[in-house]
């Protein structure tokens, strides 16, 4: 590996002997650690939080012309936001330094969260009929506030991060660096540890794999950590040579510091997998559930509680629709078609009648712009997706969800399933009324091998990085694409 630079202070070869590097002059570091980002995010939340609460009660004061605001009710009503929020956007890792630095992620996410959190409370505060309690005026202008507040912050933070990044200004404690990776390796754990803020004092190279364990090489290690301002010991290597690497981190139990063993080469990505215990055996898991029982519970009450309350609000538009079918032309209103879904298993999908046919077979024709098959009142119905609406009912008997990705006709899935590879993957979850491929363009029929390929992508990116937030997100966005109408015929 090649990393000589002004954070190197001490180089050594394989057999321990030291090249003799000065150490340079120092930069200036901030006096902040990479490991405690995470805990500095959440504290500015929560303190961002508190002074939006503060500011909106004096603001919704002076502007009613009242001189005592309640500045208790704002700290209490602060820290159950607060409690929610952050445990909200934690359990979904966007407090990660890497998360952090993707802000178009950040803003969605605090969007959602600080909308779901309001809404949750809302809904308490109803259900425990304390209202009349409350400031309604003070309350619209906390969440409001709140959210421009918690938005800037992000943006000041991703700045002020990607700055301490680019800049190598995190402050960290001295590391010794024992690797197996050549010099002539630009990048790496080096490199890595010197930008995230982290002091090389020394580095020393493992013999070539093969040649034997040295006693000589972990003489030299203790040698120089004795008596040093060393905090951690950091060892790169390939897990293939833990035969050797045992006899190594045997003798430095001796020194009072972390050893960390960071992995490469192919076995390392073996160790990125989650693993659970099995009796006395250590498993990994190679493959994961695409959801846990908590996510699958979670995104249930979303559909019981989006599907009921959509089909309650919409109950008028569905009679109107309803009523057109029956006047328009001669057919029963609702259509239903095979569709595949979770796990391969086929379903029952309802639809509004849109055309004079009714196809459900081995072969099935998709429908194109102006097709003879459908009616005049389909037409309207296809291009603003009312005809999907009955799978609302879809959703509350289990075989669909709100979001996921759109089932196909069993005579197309059979089809897509030669045509794009990694077809089979979209039936780990169930089939949405919407889903991610659906609000990027991806709807109405694949006539082509590359269209089916894109929508498939969509769906497995969807599948990989499920989270509450993005089901949330995708339903905001779905009724903007619907009035988009992109390939909706």
């Amino acid at each position: 590996m090649n990393f000589v630079n002004r954070d190197l202070a001490v180089n050594v070869t394989g057999d321990g002997a030291p090249l003799g590097l000065a150490p340079p002059k120092a930069e200036r570091k901030w006096p902040i650690r990479y490991e405690s980002i995470e805990l500095l995010a959440i504290c500015t939340d929560v303190a961002t939080i508190l002074l939006a609460s503060i500011l909106s009660v004096l603001l919704y004061r002076i502007d009613s012309g009242l001189t005592a605001p309640n500045f208790g009710k704002a700290v209490g009503s602060a820290i159950i936001v607060s409690a929610l929020f952050v445990s909200l956007v934690r359990t979904n890792g966007v407090y990660r330094p890497t998360e952090l630095l993707v802000l178009r992620h950040q803003i969605r996410a605090v969007f959602l969260a600080w909308i779901f959190v309001f809404l949750l409370l809302a809904a308490a505060v109803g259900a425990l009929n304390i209202g009349h309690e409350l400031s309604r005026g003070a309350g619209i202008v906390f969440a409001l506030l709140g959210l421009a507040m918690l938005i800037a912050q992000r943006i000041a933070l991703k700045t002020l991060l990607a700055k301490a990044v680019s800049g190598r200004r995190f402050a960290g404690g001295s590391v010794v660096l024992i690797t197996d990776q050549p010099q002539s390796r630009h990048g790496g754990l080096a490199e890595t540890l010197t930008a995230l803020g982290f002091y090389i004092s020394a580095r020393f190279d493992l013999p070539p794999p093969g040649s034997g364990y040295s006693k000589r090489l972990s003489s030299r290690v203790i040698e120089h950590v004795r008596g040093s301002d060393t905090e951690e010991v950091m060892m790169e290597a390939d897990p293939n040579r833990w035969s050797e690497l045992r006899a190594l981190l045997a003798d430095l139990r001796v020194l009072p510091f972390p050893v960390v063993f960071v992995p490469v080469g192919p076995v390392s990505e073996m160790l990125t997998r989650p693993t659970r215990d099995l009796g006395s055996a250590v498993c990994v898991e190679l493959q994961r559930r695409p959801l846990t029982v908590a996510e699958r519970a979670a995104k249930r009450c979303l559909d019981l509680i989006g599907a009921g309350l959509a089909l309650i609000t919409l109950s008028p538009l569905l009679a109107a629709a309803t009523l057109a079918i029956k006047l328009d032309s001669p057919g029963p209103i609702l259509f239903r078609q095979q569709r595949c879904g979770f796990n391969g298993r086929s379903f029952a999908v309802y639809k509004f009648r849109t055309m004079f046919v009714l196809e459900d077979g081995p072969s099935i024709v998709q429908a194109r712009s102006a097709d003879s098959r459908v009616t005049r009142v389909g037409k309207w119905l296809r291009r603003t997706s009312i005809d999907e609406l009955p799978q609302l009912f879809n959703v509350l008997n289990g075989s669909m969800s709100l979001v996921g990705p759109r089932p196909h006709a069993v005579a197309h899935d059979n089809q897509f399933d030669k045509v794009a590879r990694n077809y089979a993957f979209r039936r780990r979850v169930k089939p949405g009324l919407t889903g991610w491929a659906q609000i990027h363009g991806c709807r109405g029929p694949t006539p082509t091998a590359a269209s089916i390929e894109r929508r498939v992508e969509y769906d497995l990116w969807y599948i990989d990085n499920w989270s509450l937030h993005l089901d949330l997100a995708i339903l905001l966005q779905t009724p903007i694409e619907v009035l988009r109408a992109r390939n909706a015929y």
